[in-house]
């Protein structure tokens, strides 16, 4: 009935993009901040402006990463170095720190100006899983975990929450590294080969496979699901609804 292999026992979900409608808000918040760095960036090193793609810049090099290595990722695609900074760096700052604060900063206010909304597939697939006894996780790289759970009203639905806040302080390399899936599947006492990981993004799908878990699942909200396939997704589906 939930589309998985026999002796499953744990889900370990991603947020933005499988469970909540929260991806698009990040990569138009990335596209912002990009190109309005780009722009000063160009006039200043005399080079034309090449605006940030929110469909390939995004699935490429930041969806699924923690939001300082999506930010240094991307700008070496352009062959841009700045300074790491630090994490207190204002949203002001050419800094890594401080190119990622901004970003955040205009994600968190669209969270609050509209909202969380939250894939009707996904939340009853969920409430599916725990029905019928498996555990279940939230397993982001986003630093606003809590305030999008509990904006969207379902932080109840997830047993155990691993994000950058809880990487941070347990020094979990981000994905594509499995390590923050490996410890949600840890505290949630689960051998990797008996979770299944659900993600949307290539970096996350890619965790999950270098993690050597039971399942992979793929979304695809975006028309990737040859890329998804090709960074380890065992099945692609356009919703988790399909898989009841």
């Amino acid at each position: 009935m939930l589309g998985l292999p026999d002796g499953i026992r744990a889900c370990l979900f991603d947020m933005d993009g499988v469970v909540t409608k929260t991806a698009v808000v990040h990569a138009a918040a990335w596209k912002e901040m990009f190109d309005d760095f780009l722009r000063e960036w160009s006039a200043k090193n005399g080079k034309p402006f090449v605006p940030f793609d929110p469909v390939r810049d995004y699935d490429e090099y930041v969806d699924g990463k923690p939001r300082q290595e999506g930010t240094k990722s991307f700008l070496e695609s352009r062959g841009i170095s700045l300074p790491e900074g630090s994490e207190d760096d204002p949203p002001s700052a050419p800094t890594i720190w401080g190119l990622g604060n901004r970003k955040n900063e205009l994600v968190l206010a669209v969270i609050k100006r509209d909202g969380v909304e939250v894939y009707d597939g996904s939340r009853r697939y969920i409430e599916a899983v725990r029905a019928d006894g498996l555990r279940t996780a939230i397993v982001s790289s986003s630093a606003n975990t809590v305030a999008v759970l509990d904006a969207a009203g379902i932080a109840g639905l997830f047993d155990v929450r691993v994000d950058a806040q809880v990487a941070r302080e347990r020094g979990l390399h981000g994905k594509p590294a499995p390590d923050t899936f490996l410890e949600a599947a840890r505290m949630l006492d689960t051998p990797a080969a008996y979770a299944t990981v659900y993600e949307d993004a290539l970096a996350g799908v890619a965790a999950g496979r270098a993690g050597a878990f039971g399942f992979v699942v793929g979304v695809d909200r975006v028309g990737q699901a040859a890329e998804l396939r090709a960074h380890g997704a065992d099945i692609v589906v356009q919703d988790l609804g399909e898989l009841l």
